[in-house]
Order: C-alpha cells, then sequence, then structure tokens
C-alpha cells in the first residue's frame, strides 16, 4: 500500500467554481497586458511586505545570528520589491527572460531524457521539442513576449485550473492514518 489516500469530491460548488475560475482565465486571457501588468504590481507589493516583515524580524531578533541573515533577505526583498514597483516594464522583462530561459532548459532535459529511455521516448520528445521551440521563440521575441507573456500564461492557468474542477471535482491526498510514513514512504 502507498500510504496515501485520494479523495475526489464533485459538487455544485466545484462545478460553479470551476466555471467562474474558467471565466476569469478568459478576461485575463483578453486583457493578457493588463494582466502581466497587475500580476508584476502584485508580485512587487508582497516583496515589499516580505522585506519588511524581514527587517522587523531583524529588529526583533537583534543581538542573535540571525539578525543578519533576516536583515539581508528583509533588504533585497524590500529593494526588488521597490525595483518591481517602480519599473514594472523591466521587471516584466526580467521575469520574461527567466521563463523563457526554464522552458529551454526543460525542452532540452526533456530531449536528453528522451534519449536516454525507450519507455517514455514519444512523450518525453514531443514536450521537449515543444518546450525547447517555445523558450527559443521567447528568448528571441524578449521585448514583445514581456508584454503579454505572463498575462497569458495566467490566464492559461486559471482556465485549467477551472476545467480541471469542472471535470475532476477537489482533489485531496493525505496520508493513510493507519501507516506510519517517513517523506511520504511507508517506515
Amino acid at each position: 500500500m502507498s500510504g496515501l489516500v485520494v479523495t475526489r469530491q464533485r459538487s455544485g460548488w466545484s462545478f460553479a467554481l470551476g466555471a467562474l475560475l474558467v471565466l476569469i482565465g478568459l478576461v485575463v486571457l483578453g486583457n493578457a497586458v493588463i494582466a502581466t501588468t497587475v500580476s508584476i504590481v502584485f508580485l512587487g507589493w508582497m516583496l515589499v511586505i516580505a522585506g519588511i516583515a524581514g527587517l522587523v524580524a531583524a529588529a526583533v531578533t537583534a543581538g542573535s545570528g540571525a539578525m543578519w541573515s533576516s536583515a539581508i533577505g528583509g533588504g533585497v526583498c524590500l529593494v526588488v520589491g521597490l525595483m518591481c514597483l517602480r519599473h514594472t516594464d523591466a521587471a516584466a522583462v526580467t521575469l520574461t527572460l527567466i521563463m523563457g530561459a526554464l522552458f529551454l532548459l526543460s525542452g532540452v532535459v526533456r530531449l536528453v531524457a528522451a534519449g536516454a529511455t525507450t519507455e517514455y521516448r514519444w512523450p518525453l520528445l514531443l514536450s521537449g521539442a515543444v518546450s525547447a521551440v517555445l523558450g527559443l521563440a521567447v528568448l528571441l521575441n524578449l521585448f514583445d513576449a514581456s508584454r503579454a507573456l505572463l498575462g497569458v500564461m495566467l490566464g492559461i492557468q486559471t482556465v485549467v485550473e477551472g476545467l480541471s474542477m469542472i471535470l475532476v471535482g477537489r482533489v485531496t491526498v493525505v496520508a493513510d492514518p493507519g501507516e506510519d510514513l517517513a517523506y511520504g514512504r511507508p517506515v
């Protein structure tokens, strides 16, 4: 036995929430540039709040060894958050660069993995090729992609979450109370 119990619940509420998520995702896809800007501003404010919390934690723990890590982490979060709020276009280009590099890297890794295995070769080749081409497309059109890519990704993710909630419902994975587990494996 795996030690994990998977439960699935479908109700009218999960269908309604899924439909609402699909609707919100479609609105986000229709306004991808605005969604990119809103997500950058949201990220900036979250970093500012995290930075202030880190600096407050450093002030509270003054005199201990943990003060410096809290102060440095809080300071970096605060500065990056303020930069995101002040220069949303530069933050969007930076995050788009990171996303393009991750797409390209994950595609190359999947292509290499496809050469090393025979069992799942075709799915790995297909997904690796798509990821690598998507990564190259993003990196070669960085400034054009940066205006809308984050909004498009957010919209697609929201639509997929909504569709999965409509089709599957709520899925919960919990440890079986009858088994002792360490890192998800029976002890």
